[in-house]
């Protein structure tokens, strides 16, 4: 994950310590970090988005978490100190006792965050949620009216979750707009960056495509595209900041943005790209992201490396504790994956970024090439920018 807002503004965001290793209850090292958790608590959801990891659909998947067995997971992610507990499904909302799970969460003061398709959040859904102390509900948005419902696989669900975004911001919860960035959603760029500053919405995050689930059949932007995206994402960002209205603006799955940032700033601003190839260096990239920062827990109880690498299980809550999964040193991928020096392949292996980037993300090097240590294929740095003496 790739806090533009951080990076390139120089202003200071909420998860400063997790991310780069500033402010208090910053880690030593971010290979010493606690996971943040995804938890998919239900597979059902009300859409059927063209880009869904979990395949997920309006109908009943059995096997699911008791809620004992969910308690269980809660006390333990309180006990191991997770810095943040994301909800996320199918829909969250579906799920029957979401309050109350929430609810429970926060008992434990768990840091607890929803990522939602929206269409379930009306007034009084946002103002429970508020009540609950959610620190941020992040809402998917993939376009603007018919592109949107196009992406989401019904007719009318723009409007619904335009309302979310309006609802929240009515009750003063924490907000963000959710984007996975493919050649549909790319070409309506500039009018979603519109939205949110039309909208004010505090929080942007830009997922790069991972072909997960039925993300595998969603058409992937080129690299030429993915470097153009990144540049007016950074040129709106700053924009926001000069003027007296940030927004916290991240970029999620591809490590490389972080190396690109920094190109970017080298030509614009020398003394600010090396205090900030300083911050991306301490973060390490994907080195420190699947299986260490982040950890995912299905709605079946496995547990993965993160939440698009559902063909890698660790492990299950209903056998072994999350925390004791997580720690366990015998599993061999799991060690690879914390210690990859030395085993990466390809264009990878002599990037002069590694110690920056970290690899990328290994699921997509797994989904497209079936082997965990081959290059990102999704990396848009020329060979030229990785190979030029830093």
């Amino acid at each position: 994950m790739i806090n533009i807002t951080k990076l390139y503004c120089g202003l200071s965001q909420s998860a400063d310590s997790l991310r780069y290793g500033q402010g208090h209850g910053a880690p030593k090292t971010a290979a010493e970090r606690r996971p943040i958790v995804v938890w998919n608590i239900t597979r059902r959801c009300n859409l059927r988005c063209i880009h869904c990891y979990s395949d997920s659909d309006a109908r009943e998947y059995p096997g699911e978490l008791t809620w004992d067995q969910c308690r269980g997971v809660m006390d333990d992610l309180a006990q191991f100190g997770v810095p943040g507990l994301l909800f996320s499904g199918g829909e969250p909302l579906i799920h029957p006792r979401f309050f109350d799970l929430a609810a429970y969460a926060r008992s434990k003061d768990l840091r607890v965050t929803l990522s939602t398709n929206g269409t379930m959040i009306d007034r009084d859904a946002a103002t429970r949620i508020k009540a609950l102390g959610f620190a941020y509900v992040g809402i998917s948005l993939d376009g603007i009216g018919e592109t949107h419902d196009y992406f989401r696989g019904r007719e009318g669900c723009f409007e619904k979750t335009v309302s979310a975004f309006r609802h929240c911001k009515a009750v003063g919860q924490k907000v963000g707009l959710r984007l996975t960035l493919s050649q549909h959603t790319i070409k309506d760029l500039d009018n979603i960056l519109d939205f949110i500053e039309v909208e004010d919405i505090d929080r942007v995050c830009f997922y790069h495509l991972v072909y997960s689930g039925r993300g595998s059949n969603v058409v992937d932007v080129t690299l030429e595209d993915s470097r153009r995206a990144l540049d007016k994402i950074i040129t709106r960002t700053a924009r926001w900041a000069a003027t007296g209205k940030p927004r916290e603006v991240l970029t999620v799955d591809q490590p490389a943005d972080g190396a690109y940032l920094y190109l970017r700033l080298r030509a614009e601003n020398p003394v600010r790209a090396e205090e900030v190839m300083d911050l991306l260096r301490w973060n390490g990239g994907g080195a420190h992201g699947s299986g260490t920062g982040i950890g995912n827990i299905d709605t079946q109880g496995n547990v993965h490396p993160d939440q698009f690498w559902q063909s890698l299980t660790l492990g299950n809550v209903k056998q072994r504790p999350f925390s004791e999964i997580w720690q366990d040193q015998t599993n061999e991928t799991l060690a690879a994956l914390r210690s990859r020096n030395g085993r990466l392949e390809g264009k990878c292996s002599r990037c002069r970024f590694l110690n920056v980037c970290g690899g990328g993300f290994r699921v997509r090097a797994v989904q497209v090439h079936g082997n965990l240590w081959a290059p990102d294929p999704a990396c848009y740095l020329t060979e030229e920018e990785i190979s030029q003496p830093v």
